[in-house]
């Protein structure tokens, strides 16, 4: 199959399409599920999200098509953390042919696959996208260049909690009376995370917590907890032997500080949610999607 084989589809099958694979359905145009005002091609659809961030353009981004054809007219879009081979195969099966994910697509930060040229799992994902034509499109230095932070601002807004935060420190939220049990219930139901990796007690006070989704790097995220000296910190994903190690000595040493690692997918999954609202006004008419990639982690 190719690009010209993804045609769009009624609103009723793109529904219950959507439906089955699981997807969000906000940003869905009524009427056909991918029409829009005027052909625009996936490039042009780049372009204008580039220019909408106040410090584009960036140098030296990674921010680039890590494949397909992005001259083609843009059909649909869809939002993820990751293009994993299940989230393109859900996306074609929706008639999109316009992937924005947030992370890299080939297992490295910049993509390079000179060291997997005769990878087969490699080869299956370029295969699968060259046969539904899809085009991927990575968007991260961009979106945590966006002010503020898109991440971080799907991520306060998924929680509820930009109301506890100042402008110009979203990363810093205060909860008047938070402790780690009240915060690890309400991050696992909101969040819809099944499992977290902690540090800490029920009972420990965490009214001050330091908000870093994604992989900082331990460097970054003990710097910060030692300026911000919290009583928690969220992340995405840390270092083993570096910030976790820190914390442990730190709460040993009598510092009050605990963590807790949510997963790197789930930790900016809602940016990506958040990304399809972003999108609408910019580029309207389009039917933008999010599909989550999830964690490929399970717990036993």
């Amino acid at each position: 199959m190719t690009s010209k084989d993804i045609s769009p589809v009624s609103r009723r099958k793109f529904i219950s399409l959507a439906a089955t694979a699981g997807v969000s359905m906000a940003g869905i145009v009524p009427g056909n599920a991918f029409a829009h005002t005027k052909n625009i091609t996936i490039r042009e659809a780049i372009d204008i999200i580039i220019k909408s961030i106040p410090v584009a353009p960036i140098d030296n981004t990674v921010d680039t098509v890590k494949a397909g054809n992005p001259d083609q007219v843009l059909k649909g879009i869809v939002t993820t953390t990751f293009a994993t081979i299940e989230v393109i195969e859900k996306a074609a099966a929706l008639g999109a042919n316009f992937i924005i994910a947030h992370e890299p697509t080939f297992y490295n930060h910049r993509d390079d696959t000179d060291w997997l040229d005769q990878d087969k799992v490699l080869e299956y994902k370029q295969q699968l996208i060259q046969k539904t034509g899809i085009v991927i499109w990575r968007f991260h230095d961009y979106w945590h260049s966006d002010m503020p932070d898109g991440v971080l601002t799907g991520v306060l807004r998924m929680l509820d909690w930009q109301r506890f935060t100042t402008p110009g420190k979203e990363n810093i939220v205060h909860i008047a009376g938070a402790t780690f049990g009240s915060v690890l219930k309400e991050v696992k139901q909101k969040l819809k995370i099944p499992f977290v990796k902690a540090i800490g007690m029920p009972g420990d006070s965490c009214e001050k917590i330091l908000l870093m989704p994604g992989a900082e790097g331990g460097r970054a995220q003990i710097t910060a907890i030692e300026k911000e000296q919290p009583g928690l910190l969220i992340c995405g994903e840390l270092q083993e032997w570096e910030t976790s190690e820190y914390i442990r000595d730190a709460r040993r040493k009598g510092d009050k500080i605990s963590l807790m690692v949510l997963g790197h997918s789930v930790s900016e999954e809602p940016g990506m949610v958040w990304l399809v609202s972003w999108l609408k006004p910019k580029l309207p008419g389009i039917a933008v999607t999010h599909i989550a990639s999830h964690s490929p982690f399970t717990w036993y």
